[in-house]
């Protein structure tokens, strides 16, 4: 994921396809939360011109995070689009999106992808399977784990008679 220019300028207005497996294992010393990362698989395709050079990329894979309950490892799928600009030596670019200035003669992509598989790791993450044996308890003594949607459902019983009233008065207006 490293080109020098005279290489990527061979390629202005030809087509230049990016189809690579890579190993980015070295983000987990960043973030030790991350405990395990897939080979990323990157495709694209690279636009060059004599001002800057475009990539537009998708990567695939997977990071292995802990659960936040129960520290349980969790398949993360990682699946980004992202477009980066590289300027070239003494251009200028406007637009709205980040651009980098190239330095030297060399485009490395390795640690544009390594930070955007960094920020794409959740605060929190948790254990989906929860018939796991691993996985966080559902219900105990007196408590057991409810969804919104099911609460919202719910009536509260220290409201159920003025339920009643409401649907008395329903009642005797309708006759």
């Amino acid at each position: 994921m490293k080109w020098t220019l005279n290489q990527l300028q061979k390629y202005r207005n030809k087509d230049f396809i990016i189809d690579e497996m890579i190993r980015v294992d070295e983000i987990k010393q960043v973030d030790p939360t991350i405990r395990e990362v897939s080979p990323m698989h990157i495709t694209g395709r690279g636009d060059i011109d004599s001002t800057k050079v475009t990539f537009h990329l998708k990567i695939e894979g997977y990071l292995i995070l802990p659960c936040s309950r129960t520290l349980v490892d969790v398949k993360l799928p990682i699946n980004v689009d992202t477009t980066e600009t590289f300027l070239l030596q003494g251009s200028v670019y406007e637009t709205e999106e980040e651009t980098y200035q190239v330095k030297g003669d060399v485009i490395d992509l390795m640690p544009i992808i390594r930070e955007i598989l960094l920020l794409e790791v959740p605060m929190q993450v948790f254990c989906e399977d929860v018939d796991s044996d691993e996985a966080a308890p559902q219900s105990g003594k007196d408590w057991e784990v409810v969804s919104e949607e099911e609460q919202s459902k719910k009536i509260d019983p220290r409201l159920a008679g003025l339920a009643k009233f409401f649907d008395e008065n329903n009642s005797s207006s309708e006759s």
